[in-house]
């Protein structure tokens, strides 16, 4: 039997994946989140969403992905491993994207040219908005970048064509900060922060309540939620894979509430743990 079930969950709570049925609005992913929807619906063009690792920034994503895959007015595409050797290979990936026939025999700018027409067809003869939206940004090289620039310069007196939307680390920050011209067209900037302790609570319930927990009772202390706050210093990722491991201590050692003492177990097991793996094979 799997572990949540004998806590009376039907789902797996706390997985790392990002499932959007899990995605946890905080007041930061809520305030990113809406801003977004408005920028994406005004047609403003470009986006731009960072974050430390673990911040939930890829949930956020295909949050966004099923909510616009479900509205007719809106074509939504997302790239989501955005690394590219040639601009020819990036330009032939979005023709794909858009369902486009393009020859091996076609120059790039022939692709690009082809890009740009069904942009238009869709984006002003068919009133559509056209989102792409790039996961992982921070690995683009810089020509893509630049393929990019010139995409958004593309418009109609009142909108952008194409709604860019990149999502990555915050390592991306000062390379488009120092290409001006880039700079120069983000509509929306946004920084995810960790939860603070209190949202960190209202996550781990709310993620129960997900996965089908109906009890009377918390699954988790207060004092334990504050050691995990602690310990993750609210990294959603970090939460779940701990929550993760601090319910499957409670299956083995038959118990039926994570308590701070549960915790500081799980750590201390998951620090030998880590400090194994550190440990250079012998000769």
């Amino acid at each position: 039997m799997s572990y949540f079930r004998s806590l009376g969950l039907q789902k797996e709570p706390f997985s790392t994946s990002p499932d959007p049925a899990f995605f946890f609005l905080s007041k930061e992913h809520k305030a990113a989140f809406c801003r977004l929807q408005i920028t994406i619906s005004l047609r403003r063009g470009l986006s731009v969403i960072l974050g430390d690792v673990g911040t939930g920034k890829t949930t956020l994503s295909r949050r966004l992905s099923q909510i616009l895959h479900k509205d007719p007015d809106v074509s939504f595409h997302m790239i989501l491993n955005p690394y590219f050797k040639t601009e020819k290979q990036f330009l032939t990936k979005l023709a794909g994207l858009f369902h486009l026939e393009v020859s091996p025999r076609m120059s790039g700018l022939q692709i690009m040219e082809a890009i740009e027409r069904h942009l238009f067809q869709l984006g002003v003869e068919q009133n559509k908005t056209v989102v792409l939206l790039i996961d992982e940004a921070q690995i683009l090289p810089d020509f893509v970048l630049e393929i990019l620039r010139i995409l958004l310069n593309y418009e109609t007196n009142e909108f952008k064509i194409l709604q860019l939307v990149l999502v990555g680390q915050l390592e991306l920050l000062p390379r488009i900060r120092s290409m001006h011209n880039f700079w120069d067209r983000i509509a929306l900037r946004y920084v995810l922060n960790p939860l603070g302790e209190e949202e960190l609570r209202e996550m781990v319930d709310f993620r129960l309540r997900q996965a089908g927990f109906q009890g009377d009772h918390q699954l988790f202390t207060d004092e334990a939620v504050r050691k995990i706050w602690e310990a993750t210093q609210g990294y959603p990722r970090k939460l779940a894979l701990l929550c993760h491991n601090c319910l499957e201590a409670l299956v083995m050692y038959d118990r039926k509430l994570v308590d701070s003492d549960t915790v500081a177990r799980v750590l201390e097991t998951t620090a030998a743990a880590d400090m194994m793996f550190d440990l250079e094979p012998q000769k």
